[in-house]
């Protein structure tokens, strides 16, 4: 299952359940967009060809992430660019998640491992804004 998370008309986040299975290969990203994000199921014995990639200069105006849900379970929480609180979701072992804009937080609902992915380099403190979190009795998990 695909899930997306849509605000005003922005992509805040694509989630990939663990159930989720199809022949071939998807892309839930755009082409333009600055992390791609795809996923391959291919039988036994498909190959793909060796390859390098080449240097293509890019400018990249916003960090975006991808996590993968190694175990455990965690509510990541959404927020507007202006932060505001929009929504929730539950992610558990096995899901993965892009994080393409808008801001976002995360609560362990148990103990959890997750793998990060994000463009680089990673400028410190001046690559993000911290501000306070949803209270608790404000959650909307969907």
């Amino acid at each position: 299952m695909i899930e997306r998370i849509i605000h005003q008309d922005e992509l805040l986040a694509v989630i990939i359940r663990a159930n989720y299975s199809k022949e071939g290969i998807e892309f839930f990203t755009t082409d333009d967009s600055s992390q791609q994000l795809g996923y391959m199921k291919r039988p036994k014995d498909y190959t793909i060809p060796p390859h390098r990639h080449n240097l293509v200069p890019r400018e990249v105006h916003l960090t975006q992430e991808v996590l993968f849900i190694k175990s455990g379970k965690v509510r990541v929480d959404f927020y507007s660019n202006s932060q505001h609180y929009i929504e929730s979701r539950i992610l558990t072992s096995g899901d993965v998640i892009l994080l393409a804009d808008g801001g976002h937080g995360f609560k362990m609902l148990e103990p959890s491992e997750m793998i990060e992915v994000k463009q680089g380099p990673y400028c410190g403190e001046t690559d993000k804004i911290r501000f306070s979190p949803v209270k608790e009795e404000h959650i909307n998990i969907k």
